[in-house]
């Protein structure tokens, strides 16, 4: 891509890294549910060091092409990973299985993702002579993307709750949005992966 041949492998390939966090609308709202999910900082914490070491497995072997899986049904399955944390939002009774694992839970999601990850990097292109290098600048500039989203939606959180009504938005309408949006996109995914 033009913007890494201007700005070399290593920053190049970091910008691209943050871009497509910061531009994926699905992964935002993954990120969100487990901020929402996971009020605890050392459980959020538990959380994305699972989410980032299995996504950067998933990452590198997908990359690297020593594993091969039908990108439409990562896809389809991706949308269904935020449904399934949209529900653990609505209908917990008592501590959910994300809150009481959250290091397996955003782990298996985290393996997904990172194949997801894979295939819009292959796209994108790897340079023939460093791509162990793009790829680990790549991924760093996906955590540092993630970090800084999960920072500010903490916030955003934290101002809403201070007002009188806007626990029960995050309570119920949020998880309410993401679900339907991610249901939604689940079916698509799944019928575009069974038409080709």
């Amino acid at each position: 891509p033009e913007r890494v041949r201007e700005g070399g492998w290593w920053s190049g390939y970091f910008a691209l890294g943050v871009d497509h966090i910061l531009g994926g609308l699905d992964h935002l709202l993954l990120v969100a549910c487990l901020v929402l999910l996971l009020p605890s900082l050392k459980a959020l914490l538990l959380a994305v060091t699972g989410f980032t070491l299995a996504h950067s497995s998933t990452l590198g072997l997908a990359a690297l092409e020593f594993i091969t899986v039908p990108m439409a049904i990562v896809e389809a399955l991706i949308a269904l990973s935020i449904v399934a944390l949209a529900a653990e939002l609505l209908y917990r009774d008592g501590p959910s299985l994300g809150q009481r694992y959250p290091i397996l839970v955003s782990g298996t999601i985290g393996l997904l993702h990172g194949l997801g990850f894979a295939s819009a990097l292959r796209e994108m292109g790897l340079p023939e002579e460093d791509v162990l290098a793009a790829l680990f600048a790549f991924n760093i500039g996906v955590e540092a993307g993630q970090l800084g989203f999960v920072v500010l939606f903490k916030f955003v959180v934290i101002a809403w709750y201070k007002l009188r009504q806007a626990p029960d938005i995050w309570r119920r309408g949020f998880p309410e949005l993401v679900g339907v949006l991610a249901a939604f996109w689940f079916f698509q995914r799944l019928l575009l992966g069974l038409s080709e």
